[in-house]
């Protein structure tokens, strides 16, 4: 059985690559500023909660970190996928992989806390992050992509998983699901990014990805607006 997964050689090559206010790449590059700004508004509305030593959508103060480092990773993906548009290649792609394999493992850490157990979910908070940076530096020093794709695509599973089983602690828990459905219709617009394009003009799959992508981060926000412990 052969454990290896390459990346497309055509990966690098996205379909727009028009250059604006001498930006290259601009529609991709700049669809990232959505993505750093929800990840810069969850800080802040973590950083109010925490200052505030408020229990309104948190049971303990430890869950806040948990939401700290998953939007402090969004906003990092912001930066990284920016720096990495402006000129694809392997090297800088590291740089947008490496804090979205925080975003997957932070998430699924947090759906644990919150729905199977408080302890646990906090206890493999670290282990989770260390896995995913693994995983994106093992595909950069062999170039095998199966860790990092099992990585992000196992987290969703288990995130899917663990919804469907158990029940969470607070109220409007549903709404990771559509943080969920959000985060494939993103996936879906990645895939036929040069169809959208060829469509849309305006923009292509890749730039719908970003922007998507940013809405399903700002759901997550929503959520934590909402929620009341149960």
């Amino acid at each position: 059985m052969n454990w290896r997964l390459a990346q497309d050689p055509a990966y690098h090559q996205f379909a727009d690559s028009r250059t604006f206010l001498g930006i290259p790449n601009a529609g991709d590059t700049l669809s990232n500023l959505a993505i750093l700004v929800v990840g810069l508004m969850g800080l802040v509305f973590i950083w109010r909660e925490y200052a505030n030593g408020s229990a309104r959508c948190f049971m303990v103060r430890q869950e806040m970190r948990a939401y700290a480092v998953l939007f402090a990773a969004v906003a990092f993906t912001g930066f990284g996928s920016a720096w990495y548009h402006l000129a694809p290649d392997d090297p800088r792609l590291v740089w947008d992989r490496l804090p979205m394999s925080f975003s997957f493992t932070a998430l699924l850490a947090i759906t644990i806390a919150e729905r199977i157990r408080l302890t646990v979910g906090l206890r493999v908070l670290v282990p989770l992050l260390l896995l995913g940076g693994a995983s994106v530096g093992w595909w950069h020093a062999t170039g095998n992509l199966l860790p990092y794709a099992v990585v992000q695509y196992g987290s969703i599973a288990m995130i899917l998983a663990i919804v469907m089983k158990f029940r969470s602690r607070y109220s409007h828990g549903n709404y990771i699901l559509g943080v969920l459905a959000i985060y494939a219709a993103a996936k879906a617009a990645e895939a036929f990014d040069s169809q959208i394009f060829a469509i849309v003009h305006i923009a292509s799959g890749h730039t719908l990805k970003h922007l998507l992508a940013a809405a399903a981060v700002f759901w997550v926000l929503r959520m934590l607006h909402l929620r009341r412990p149960q």
